[in-house]
């Protein structure tokens, strides 16, 4: 059974006009569904949403909220093929670890709080590999939490294709803390 606190709808067109579609739990293949997605809504739960079908592609983690148009979850355009939810009960602690070397190897830096600026703090925006030992985490292409998003979980990641990104750069990470 659906947890009835779990709830996204996404609309086809912005400011939440035109067809919609209400979800509760993980959806594989959102194309039979509606054929684009201009804007949603975040009425209860934490979701990823992906790009391509089978949770592949580009990634947008979303929390509680109104999202009126694509640019506001930092969308590259309005498709959205895949959904998840995920929780977080205890609300904290946040701890991870991120290294300049593939297999957590070279400098490590422990976080337990955002950064905005991972070359600000970690004196490069390379990271090769990180270990999320606990909280949800969402690392960003760009500092200032912008750019292509990337959801981290708790886990080992032992080079960067392991959480999907497609070179080491990072500018900047958050927790994600409203649950």
């Amino acid at each position: 059974m659906a947890d009835p606190c779990l709830q996204i709808i996404f609309y086809e067109d912005r400011n939440f006009q035109g067809r919609s579609y209400e979800c509760d739990t993980d959806c594989a293949d959102m194309n039979p569904h509606f054929s684009r997605c201009n804007s949603i809504r975040v009425e209860g739960g934490c979701w990823v949403l992906y790009e391509r079908p089978n949770y592949s592609g580009y990634q947008y983690v979303l929390t509680r909220g109104e999202y009126p148009e694509y640019q506001h979850w930092m969308g590259y355009n309005d498709t959205i093929r895949s959904c998840r939810t995920f929780s977080y009960t205890s609300g904290g602690p946040y701890r991870m670890r991120i290294y300049d070397r593939p297999d957590f190897q070279g400098q490590m830096m422990e976080f337990t709080d955002d950064c905005e600026s991972v070359q600000d703090r970690f004196r490069s925006r390379d990271i090769y590999s990180c270990h999320i030992m606990e909280g949800y985490w969402t690392f960003y292409e760009h500092p200032s939490y912008k750019g292509r998003q990337y959801f981290m979980r708790p886990g080992e990641y032992r080079k960067f294709g392991d959480w999907g990104a497609m070179c080491a750069t990072t500018g900047s990470f958050r927790r994600i803390t409203d649950f």
